[in-house]
């Protein structure tokens, strides 16, 4: 008696529409990823341009762009637009740029959308320099930017080492940052009880952080920073994509961790030392630049590029509302903080909500 063969299909039949479906989701992903950070980073062209246009004196499209290409024939616009408001809105581009993108990088290299510099104690330690720059007699006459900048690294440095337990977590670090920025606003509020008023209204200024009060040549520090930045980026998301999947499995695809997290922790922190040094410690622009910049990329998420063109976009309006849109001018740190502040709050509901906040 003949026994029946059951022909079996070979073919992985059931798993082509998965396949095709997980290839249309990858490529729509890879658009995605290109598609925003260029429409962020337009966005931010034409705000820089209608800033330009609607400043204290109005101009045309047409009289901003000659006067930038060097095309123009009246003086007077080109006065406006590259000695008056030129550099200021430059500088807004740049340390929005700047704050966006070392924002994101601590927030996903510490696995914490807390972990801003803000919070951390690196703006806080520049803040520590500055005003010891204006209440210290032994700094007169030193560079404020300059103070800044080497008190930011000096405090970067000092917290690595603290959280160095055979290795760096996000939890340890940004506790320990934490701990550093209370200590260094005691020590600023110490500095501050030592100086004369006109000193510490000074100082308060800085503090509260506002675009365009450093000169040219630390704004094209922090410019010729961001552009020799620019080729290392596809590498350093790689970096953040590879820490993102676990220590373990890092290891596990060859990745040296600690020299890994080091270059992050370095990268975030001198963007955001040169961006302090600009512009002070304006709060708030790196931590909600990153999550913003998330929601706009969907599954693509972590992008340094969308994530730096939304600090851009957030300190171009910040600084036009404090300079033209209140009665009085402010900081731009007031407006930012005035933003920023009910985000922050949000944020810490909705991370404990979710049972993420400890």
């Amino acid at each position: 008696m003949s026994v029946p063969v059951l022909a079996v299909d070979s073919a992985p039949a059931p798993t082509q529409p998965a396949a095709a479906a997980l290839r249309r989701t990858r490529r729509a992903r890879r658009i995605r990823a290109g598609l925003v950070p260029a429409v962020l980073l337009a966005v931010a062209a034409l705000l820089a341009l209608l800033t330009l246009c609607f400043g204290s004196v109005r101009l045309s499209l047409d009289q901003v762009v000659a006067a930038i290409l060097g095309a123009g024939d009246n003086d007077a616009v080109d006065f406006i637009v590259r000695e008056l408001t030129g550099p200021q809105v430059k500088a807004a581009v740049c340390v929005g740029l700047a704050l966006g993108a070392a924002g994101t990088i601590f927030q996903q290299l510490l696995r914490n959308p807390l972990a801003s510099p803000d919070f951390v104690g690196i703006s806080a330690g520049a803040s520590v320099a500055a005003v010891a720059g204006i209440a210290v007699p032994a700094f007169a006459g030193a560079s404020l930017p300059v103070l800044a900048f080497v008190g930011a690294l000096v405090t970067a440095a000092a917290m690595y080492l603290l959280a160095w337990r055979d290795g760096i977590t996000g939890y340890r670090f940004v506790l320990i940052g934490i701990g550093t920025a209370a200590f260094c606003t005691g020590v600023t509020g110490y500095l501050l009880t030592r100086t004369s008023l006109t000193e510490a209204r000074a100082a308060l200024h800085w503090l509260t952080g506002s675009i365009g009060q450093a000169g040219d040549t630390e704004n094209d520090v922090l410019l010729v920073a961001l552009l020799v930045l620019v080729p290392v980026l596809p590498l350093l998301q790689r970096m953040l994509r590879t820490i993102e999947l676990g220590d373990d499995t890092a290891r596990g695809l060859g990745v040296r961790i600690e020299p890994t997290r080091l270059v992050l922790i370095g990268a975030g922190v001198l963007l955001t030392a040169l961006a302090t040094a600009v512009a002070g410690p304006i709060t708030f622009v790196a931590l909600v630049a990153g999550p913003v910049a998330d929601r706009l990329l969907g599954s693509a998420r972590g992008g340094i590029v969308a994530a730096g063109a939304v600090g851009a976009i957030l300190c171009l309006v910040a600084d036009y509302v404090a300079q033209y849109l209140l009665p009085v001018e402010v900081p731009t740190g007031v407006v930012t903080g005035a933003v920023g502040a009910p985000y922050l709050l949000w944020l810490i509901a909705t991370t404990n909500r979710r049972g993420m906040g400890g």
